[in-house]
C-alpha cells in the first residue's frame, strides 16, 4: 500500500512543479528558489553525525591540516560541520601580521605566504573587504560578471600594500618536522596555483581549493591550468559548489574538492595507506556515495557506513 501511496505521490509533484516553476518565474522568484534548494541539497549529508565512527576509525589520531588563507580560523567558513573540528592538528598560513595575532587560539600559526619558491612579494591589501586581499591586483573592468553593483566598488579598492616573505609549502612543513599531510585548503584569491607548484612530496587525501572561472584579479592563470596541474599530481574532482554572485550561467568561482587519483595505482596505494584519515574526511566532506564506492573496490568492510544512505541523491 506504502508503494502506491509513494508512485501517486511522485507522479503528482511530477505535474505540480512545472506550475510551481512558472508561477516563481512570472514572480521572479525561480532562481532564488533553485539557490535555497541547491544549497540545502549539497548540504543534506550534515544531518548525519559522524564523530563516534570517526573516533572509531582513527582512534586518538590527528588529521593533519594546513590552511592556507586562514583568516578568521580554521574552518572559519564552515564549509564542513563544525563538530569535527576537534580532529584536526591545524597548521594556519596568515600572511597579514594583524590576522594572524587574531589566531591566538590556534597552536600553529604561520605570518608568512606561500608561494612556488622563496621570495617577497607584494600582498594588494582590501581593507574594506579583507577577505578579498590578494597577490594580485583587482581589475574593476572584470566586476560586471561578479554582479558587484557601483556603490560596492569600494570595498575591492586596493587600501594599502605589503610586502610579505613568501616560502613554500614544502619548506614550511619541513621546519616543522610534518613528515605528511591529510587534507589541505587553500583560499587565497589566485594565488591558488603558485602554491602547489610548492608541495613538493606531500600528498594529501583531500585537497579544497578556490578556483576563478572569471577573475576579478589581474594576470591569474586561467582555472583549467590549476586542474590540469591537480590532475599532473593524480588528483581527480569529485566535487564543486559555486561561490558568490554572478551573472553567467556557471558560477565566477568555487570551491572544489580533490581526492587522489583511484582509477590508477598510485591514488589507490596512497588511499588505501591512510584508509581511516581517507574515510573519516569523505565522511566529514558529506562523499558517502562515492566513498561506499571506493570502499567495495579497494575490500574495506565497514557495516554501519555500507548502510548509510547518501541524502543527496534523493
Amino acid at each position: 500500500m506504502s508503494k502506491k501511496i509513494y508512485k501517486i505521490f511522485r507522479s503528482l509533484i511530477k505535474v505540480i512543479l512545472p506550475i510551481i516553476f512558472n508561477i516563481l518565474i512570472k514572480l521572479k522568484l525561480n532562481r532564488r528558489v533553485i539557490n535555497f534548494l541547491s544549497e540545502k541539497s549539497y548540504k543534506s549529508n550534515e544531518k548525519y553525525d559522524f564523530v563516534l565512527i570517526i573516533k572509531k576509525l582513527i582512534k586518538n589520531e590527528k588529521i593533519i591540516a594546513l590552511d592556507v588563507g586562514a583568516q578568521g580560523g580554521f574552518n572559519s567558513d564552515f564549509f564542513f560541520p563544525e563538530k569535527y573540528n576537534l580532529f584536526f592538528e591545524d597548521i594556519l598560513i596568515e600572511p597579514i601580521k594583524t590576522e594572524a595575532l587574531k589566531l591566538t587560539e590556534q597552536k600553529l600559526v604561520i605570518n608568512k605566504g606561500l608561494w612556488n619558491k622563496k621570495e617577497k612579494k607584494i600582498l594588494y591589501i582590501l581593507d574594506n573587504r579583507l577577505g578579498s586581499s590578494s597577490m594580485y591586483e583587482p581589475d574593476e573592468k572584470k566586476f560586471d560578471l561578479y554582479n558587484i553593483k557601483n556603490k560596492d566598488f569600494n570595498n575591492f579598492k586596493i587600501t594599502r600594500t605589503i610586502e610579505v616573505e613568501c616560502d613554500t609549502m614544502s619548506n614550511q612543513l619541513s621546519e616543522l618536522d610534518i613528515k605528511s599531510l591529510d587534507y589541505l585548503k587553500i583560499d587565497t584569491q589566485g594565488a591558488e596555483l603558485e602554491i602547489l607548484k610548492g608541495m613538493g612530496n606531500y600528498r594529501p587525501l583531500l585537497i579544497k581549493i578556490e578556483a576563478h572561472f572569471f577573475s576579478m584579479y589581474k594576470n591569474v592563470p586561467d582555472w583549467n591550468k590549476l586542474i590540469n596541474y591537480l590532475s599532473d599530481l593524480n588528483y581527480v574532482l569529485i566535487d564543486w559548489k559555486g561561490i558568490g554572485g554572478h551573472n553567467t550561467r556557471i558560477p565566477v568561482e568555487a570551491d572544489m574538492i580533490f581526492i587522489p587519483n583511484f582509477n590508477n595505482e598510485t591514488g589507490k596505494n596512497l588511499i588505501k595507506n591512510n584508509k581511516e584519515k581517507f574515510i573519516s574526511l569523505m565522511l566529514i566532506f558529506g562523499q558517502i556515495k562515492l566513498l561506499q564506492i571506493l570502499m567495495k573496490r579497494f575490500d574495506i568492510n565497514n557495516k554501519e557506513i555500507e548502510h548509510l544512505e547518501d541524502n543527496y541523491f534523493n
